[in-house]
């Protein structure tokens, strides 16, 4: 356990351990909840969860970039998209309307669960220094991080916001609902 903990203190141990269970409870309510501006909004929860998680590594920089982007940017943007697309009510979740999603979605997630323990029993961290360079290095850590993004990793960078758009896109598509027709009635009120 000594091994584990290392240098932390009581305090760094409280705190990841609040910080983990915020980021949990967070993702479990993103996967239950029936309404998508909950979820959203559970998702912002674990977002602040990481964001605190950061800070505790002194990543400083990092945690104020998942608040302002993360948590401020982007779950705006997914709901202003729930609100455009009219998709912020309670779903029917009894019904399924992709067949054979359920038992899909299970044998993946048992293969992505006996993939970790897989690698939790293997040796797959080497243990060489980093590629992108020390942690520790002199500099500040934005600049460190910037150095990083913007040399070795720009094209991993470019990506990411590549598939990002997509995402959205894919989102978009996705939701979207036909067109309700117009029932006589209706047009009668």
């Amino acid at each position: 356990m000594d091994l584990l903990l290392g240098a932390a203190t009581k305090v760094d141990v409280g705190v990841f351990v609040v910080a983990a269970v915020i980021v949990l409870a967070g993702a479990i309510g993103v996967v239950i909840s029936g309404n998508a501006v909950h979820a959203a909004l559970s998702l912002v929860m674990t977002l602040f969860g990481v964001a605190v998680l950061f800070v505790a590594q002194e990543a400083h920089f990092l945690a104020a970039v998942q608040v302002i982007v993360y948590a401020g940017a982007i779950v705006v943007l997914f709901l202003f998209v729930i609100m455009l697309l009219g998709v912020d009510r309670d779903e029917d979740v009894d019904e399924e309307k992709l067949r054979g999603q359920r038992p899909l979605a299970l044998a993946l997630g048992l293969a992505v669960f006996g993939l970790v323990l897989f690698l939790a029993r293997t040796d797959w961290v080497t243990g060489a220094a980093s590629v992108a360079g020390p942690s520790r290095a002199p500099g500040e850590n934005i600049e460190l991080l910037a150095r990083s993004i913007f040399t070795r990793y720009f094209f991993a960078f470019e990506m990411t916001s590549v598939l990002l758009v997509i995402a959205v896109v894919g989102a978009v598509v996705l939701a979207r609902r036909p067109p309700r027709e117009i029932v006589e009635d209706e047009v009668a009120e």
